[in-house]
């Protein structure tokens, strides 16, 4: 498995930083943000590393798919699956990528406007 020492998000993965975990399986991770954006934020990652979404190689369509699964999960776990939320991920730090480890941001429990800004 890719592990980066100093990602902040492969120490949660490894435990080594707590996170408030709403949903876990074998491949993806879903906590809560610490900084909400939302009624409902959590980051959806990957326990693999990867920086990007440029970085993803044909190889990790598996785990990518573990993604949106875990998110879908997640939303439901926090009761906003039906009423609707919004997957943001960054890529590079002029889209505002902070962590370079891949992850989603799952926002909800309001409605959304449209273009996000």
């Amino acid at each position: 498995m890719r592990t980066d020492p100093n990602c902040i998000f492969c120490k949660i993965v490894a435990g080594d930083i707590p996170a408030k975990k709403v949903h876990e399986t074998t491949d993806a991770l879903v906590f809560e943000d610490l900084n909400p954006a939302a009624p409902v934020h959590l980051l959806v990652i990957p326990k693999e590393h990867i920086a990007t979404i440029n970085d993803v190689a044909d190889s990790d369509q598996a785990l990518m798919g573990a993604l949106f699964t875990a998110a879908s999960q997640g939303a439901r776990m926090k009761g906003i699956a039906d009423s609707g939320y919004r997957l943001v991920a960054n890529v590079n730090r002029d889209a505002g990528q902070e962590v370079f480890h891949i992850h989603m941001h799952l926002l909800g429990g309001q409605k959304m406007g449209w273009p996000p800004v």
